[in-house]
């Protein structure tokens, strides 16, 4: 399975922002659509990825406060990225290596979309589930051997 196949049930909605948006900006998108993650593009190009996780930290080194910082201070400006050509099984193991929750897929400098950790386990969850009622179809159709013929000890 390839990233393009949870890009395809997922769907193209994209969240960004740009490095220069206050910080408040930014988290008041993450709250008003739910999502954990907003990507951040300057001049058409992917500059960083901003999630909860560097939210908490900059609210945290803010003193409990989101104040007056940017996107800028408080992204990741060099985020994991994958093609939607990259098989799930290496991507899974790129998100659980850095602890990453969202990856942003790119095809060449363009952006195509964000997976997630979630979209991953899920897309994992429904092929196992898929090739489970195929198995048990099989099972529930195989043919039934005959007896072996068994031979008397008088012959």
């Amino acid at each position: 399975m390839k990233v393009s196949d949870i890009l395809r049930v997922k769907g193209t909605t994209l969240y960004t922002v740009t490095p220069s948006q206050p910080l408040s900006d930014a988290v008041d998108i993450m709250s008003s659509k739910d999502i954990g993650s907003l990507v951040v593009m300057d001049h058409g190009d992917l500059v960083g990825m901003l999630t909860f996780r560097e939210v908490i930290l900059a609210i945290v080194k803010n003193g409990g406060q989101v104040g007056t910082s940017t996107v800028r201070a408080a992204m990741d400006d060099h985020p994991m990225t994958c093609t939607s050509e990259t098989d799930l099984d290496e991507v899974r193991r790129m998100m659980l290596d850095r602890h990453a929750r969202y990856m942003p897929v790119l095809d060449k400098r363009m952006l195509m979309g964000v997976i997630s950790l979630y979209d991953v386990a899920k897309a994992v969850v429904d092929s196992q589930n898929f090739e489970n009622k195929m198995l048990k179809a099989y099972i529930r159709d195989w043919p039934q051997e005959e007896a072996p013929a068994h031979k008397d000890a008088d012959q």
